[in-house]
């Protein structure tokens, strides 16, 4: 699929709602197991510990350290970093750099909501990762202060890489980034929260992990487009073509949906040799 650059006029309608969704819920699970597998379990592992539990809203290793507790916020961060790169060079397929977009702002909503949500709260990783440090109000202040500025640093980001998606219409450009970003919004929500009310651990992590990472730490995706309104995000010269009905991605989205909720749910246990 070539990248539009000629301006042609597009409805939000033209973004296929099906794909949108199935480009979502990969996205979604690509972030769970970035966050739970490859930033905890790496951590555990890296730290010498061995990995016990792994479920869709905990991990747990047999070494407690500052390192593991912290891990899923540093994956979150590389891994936008990393997605925030490819989604540059993926120029021609709308649905592949749409997906990469999307990876990207919510590893960086994740990160940035995991430094709110445990300094207001002080619950969470990055409670585990400051118990220590006292006093504990200045650490408190000083995560939620960080969670604040870090998270409006990703929404500015995030809008300029959305820019190709919108069209240079500028009386159209809210309403075809509200499709973009409300509907994946709720999508991660509502498979987070279904895959959350399965782990082990008991209803409350539905509560403080899937339901507060989903729903809390990808709010921005709920009404960041109306930053859009004003002069601050002009429309860029490059366009990508409209985003069209892709069978790939939706069957793709479900075989994963299904693994997701069936075995990640639940989880894994392993037993220690």
């Amino acid at each position: 699929m070539q990248a539009n650059t000629t301006g042609a006029h597009f409805s939000a309608a033209d973004s296929d709602r099906l794909t949108v969704i199935a480009i979502a819920v990969v996205a979604t699970i690509c972030g769970d197991v970035i966050h739970e597998g490859l930033g905890h379990s790496g951590a555990c592992l890296l730290t010498g510990g061995r990995p016990l539990a792994i479920s869709t809203v905990h991990f747990s290793c047999d070494r407690d350290s500052v390192l593991v507790s912290a891990g899923g916020t540093i994956a979150n961060l590389l891994a936008a970093v990393v997605f925030f790169g490819l989604s540059r060079l993926a120029t021609r397929s709308t649905a592949q750099r749409f997906f990469l977009w999307l990876s990207m702002t919510t590893n960086f909503f994740a990160a940035g909501g995991y430094f709110l949500f445990s300094g207001v709260g002080n619950i969470g990783d990055w409670a585990d990762v400051m118990r220590d440090v006292h006093p504990m109000w200045l650490w408190r202040v000083g995560l939620a202060v960080l969670g604040v500025v870090f998270y409006g640093f990703s929404m500015w980001v995030s809008l300029l890489e959305l820019r190709p998606f919108l069209g240079r219409d500028v009386s159209q450009r809210v309403r075809r980034a509200r499709q973009l970003t409300l509907t994946p919004y709720l999508t991660t929500g509502i498979l987070s929260c279904v895959a959350g009310l399965f782990n082990p651990v008991g209803m409350i992590l539905v509560a403080i992990s899937a339901a507060a990472s989903s729903f809390g730490g990808a709010s921005g995706l709920a009404w960041m487009y109306q930053w859009l309104r004003g002069p601050r995000f002009p429309p860029t010269e490059f366009q990508m073509s409209r985003l069209t009905r892709s069978r790939g991605w939706i069957v793709l989205a479900a075989i994963l949906a299904v693994c997701f909720v069936a075995i990640l749910g639940p989880g894994l246990t392993f037993h220690p040799h």
